[in-house]
This record gives C-alpha cells, sequence and structure tokens, in this order.
C-alpha cells in the first residue's frame, strides 16, 4: 500500500511514477505532484478531479492511450492499470457472447465518430448497462463528448487513487 505521506515524500519523478496507474497523462502526474504536500487522500482527491478536467484534449488522449476497449478481455493482467481495468469491467466478464458483440461494433462505430477509444468508468455497471451508454454517446457532438469523457476520466482516475491509497480509509467509490 502506498501513503499520502509516502507520496508527500517521494522525489518528483518518483511520485509521478506512484500516480501514472491512476491516471497515463504526463501532465495530470506533473499537476498533482506539484500540489503536494496533501494532508491526506480527501485533498489529493480534491484536486485531481479540476486538473483532469482542464488537461488539454492531447493530455487527455494520452491517458486515453493506457485504457482498453470496453469488453476486451486482456490475455495477461501485468500492469496495475491492467488489473485495475479488468476488476473495473467485471460487469463484462460474464456477458454472452451477442453483448460482447455488440460492445465490439459499438466501440468500432465509437472510434470511427470520435477517433478515440470509448471511455466509461465500467465500476458496477453490466455489460448491457455499458452497451447502452455506448449508443447513447454516440449521438453526441465532439466537442460535448470530449466534456463526458473528461468526466469519465475524472472518475476513473479518482477511483484508482482510492485504491492506491486504499489504507487512507476513504470509501473507494467513482
Amino acid at each position: 500500500m502506498t501513503s499520502v505521506d509516502e507520496l508527500n515524500a517521494a522525489e518528483a519523478d518518483a511520485a509521478a511514477a506512484m500516480l501514472h496507474p491512476c491516471c497515463a497523462s504526463t501532465a495530470w502526474g506533473r499537476a498533482v505532484v506539484a500540489g503536494r504536500p496533501y494532508p491526506g487522500l480527501d485533498a489529493l482527491l480534491a484536486a485531481s478531479d479540476p486538473i483532469v478536467r482542464s488537461l488539454s484534449w492531447a493530455d487527455v488522449e494520452e491517458a486515453l492511450a493506457a485504457h482498453p476497449r470496453i469488453g476486451d478481455r486482456p490475455t495477461d493482467a501485468a500492469t496495475t492499470e491492467k488489473k485495475w481495468s479488468q476488476g473495473e469491467q467485471a460487469g463484462v466478464a460474464d456477458a454472452d457472447g451477442e453483448v460482447l458483440a455488440a460492445l465490439a461494433d459499438g466501440n468500432a462505430a465509437y472510434e470511427a465518430r470520435f477517433g478515440h477509444v470509448y471511455l466509461v468508468c465500467a465500476s458496477g455497471k453490466s455489460a448491457e448497462e455499458l452497451l447502452g451508454i455506448l449508443q447513447d454517446r454516440l449521438d453526441n457532438d465532439p466537442a460535448h463528448e470530449h466534456d463526458v469523457v473528461r468526466g469519465e476520466l475524472a472518475a476513473i482516475t479518482r477511483l484508482r487513487l482510492q485504491k492506491l491509497f486504499a489504507d487512507e480509509s476513504v470509501e473507494v467509490r467513482p
């Protein structure tokens, strides 16, 4: 377990590396590290959300590159990010082939429309819910979808920060 005190005490590069599994945006990591020291996890969480929402689109795309497609089943979970993604997408694990095929088709349509992976905070959602959200978001205009993606990235980052600092006794929720 990592503690906020360890994050506060670490050299900048080491602190950014600690945070990287939570959000793969280099700009986010630098900004969070620059905001130290944090008196606790609540302060860290409060700092993270506005940083994510203010990221340039290129920085968001950097973070998106670390996220698998919804419904993809990685064959290995070698990194923290992959392990967390598998857990967050647990609602897809038992989906039937028809739903998985619809998710694959939806992912392709989404990527063709918006040029990036469909990002959603999948934790606690079923495959059917995730498919419905994807289908609804296909109707968004690109500018609105960018705002939605930033919100989803903020929620995922918050959830992952809570996982990283689980010993800080904050309820884990998106």
